[in-house]
């Protein structure tokens, strides 16, 4: 693959991410997904999803959590609309169907990168974020030690210091 293509396909997947930030979840439309993977017809991507469900069902994973149906409504000329299905895509759902699309396809191969990748690096990130938070929890421990250790010090200080002071009577 040429490397101009490569950036090329990683700038479309890259414009097509969407996101649900109360949730922080990234996801795709499969119906756009499927141009940039080389698929020209729904029918044919369907069998690349299907394959990916069934993919994520057998490792485990609740596949409603990563393929999320959808309906939505497109214009079919002179103001009309009708309904379409679609899906929303988790990154997961995108790895899969990039694994169980067509291997000839040039894009199913970028793709595969891609999706492999990005997971990786958001894993690293995650990794990094959890070893940031536990240093942050021993620099609080740490802080709390010490003030507790400056007030029990104070404490026998000023017990030692009632005891050997004469009292006045």
């Amino acid at each position: 693959m040429k490397r101009d293509t490569f950036q090329e396909l990683k700038d479309q997947l890259d414009a097509l991410t969407r996101r649900i930030d109360e949730i922080d979840v990234e996801f795709w439309f499969a119906r756009e997904l499927m141009s940039v993977l080389g698929y020209t017809r729904w029918e044919n991507f369907l069998v690349a999803i299907h394959r990916a469900v069934t993919s994520c069902e057998s490792t485990g994973y609740n596949s409603n959590d990563h393929f999320r149906g959808v309906t939505k409504m497109v214009a079919i000329g002179s103001s009309t609309k009708r309904s379409i299905d679609d899906f929303m895509l988790t990154r997961y759902a995108c790895y899969l169907i990039a694994q169980n699309g067509d291997p000839r396809k040039e894009e199913i191969a970028f793709a595969q990168g891609y999706f492999a990748i990005q997971t990786r690096k958001l894993e690293l990130i995650e990794a990094r974020m959890r070893v940031h938070a536990r240093l942050d929890a021993r620099e609080r421990l740490r802080e709390s030690e010490r003030q507790l250790s400056k007030r029990l010090f104070d404490r026998v200080a000023m017990r030692h210091y009632l005891v050997a002071s004469p009292r006045s009577r």
